[in-house]
């Protein structure tokens, strides 16, 4: 009966973490005028959020996106900015131009949400065992009337933007939007969403793929 009841608690687990959807890309775009090819220096900026989580995004997507022979960068290691600051666009473009990046990655959560759910007392669907009934009462009982209780659930939906700096305006080479996604725990979030954004670009031919 134990064993049975664990397996139970496992299966409704399991489908609670699939209900939360992490990170994926729900809307891409590249360029056809692109004439491909990989890029050597990257600038990884994260345009909103806190300064912390900002840094926390460049540094995570600077590893992912780094290969011998190209390298990328965090924007705040030239500029670095307290919450709520946004970058000159003259600055930028000086920066760009004198360390002579070929592309700049940019970020930026488009939608944040916090949803607030109630989450009734669970009720578990009986298994065909027909034991004693005191046994099979005083085991699942408690687990049947267990209370309800409120949920807060935070999630964000991001936008990410390649663009090539061989024009003077720069120009889009690639363009992604993901689905909302849970963002309750930061730095959980940060790390998958840039699993998904360096796999669309290995992808895509923008980087090199990561050796095995």
């Amino acid at each position: 009966m134990k064993k049975k009841l664990a397996l139970l608690i496992v299966g409704i687990a399991s489908l609670a973490m699939l209900a939360v959807a992490g990170p994926k890309m729900e809307f891409t775009w590249k360029n056809s005028n692109y004439p491909g090819g990989t890029f050597k220096k990257i600038l990884v900026l994260a345009l909103n959020g806190k300064a912390a989580n900002r840094a926390e995004f460049e540094d995570e997507l600077v590893a992912a996106l780094s290969r011998p022979g190209e390298q990328a960068r965090p924007s705040y290691e030239y500029m670095p900015r307290p919450d709520l600051t946004p970058i000159n666009k003259d600055d930028l473009r000086e920066l760009l131009n004198a360390r002579k990046f070929d592309a700049i990655v940019v970020a930026r959560i488009t939608q944040k949400d916090e949803k607030t759910t109630y989450v009734p007392g669970q009720v578990y669907a009986p298994f065909p065992y027909y034991g004693t009934f005191y046994g099979y009462y005083g085991m699942l009982a408690p687990m049947i009337y267990s209370p309800g209780y409120v949920e807060n659930t935070k999630e964000a939906r991001v936008e990410v933007n390649f663009y090539s700096t061989a024009k003077p305006e720069g120009e889009l080479v690639w363009t992604g939007t993901t689905n909302k996604f849970e963002s309750g725990s930061p730095m959980k979030a940060i790390k998958e969403l840039v699993k998904v954004v360096a796999k669309e670009l290995e992808k895509e031919n923008l980087i090199v793929p990561e050796a095995k």
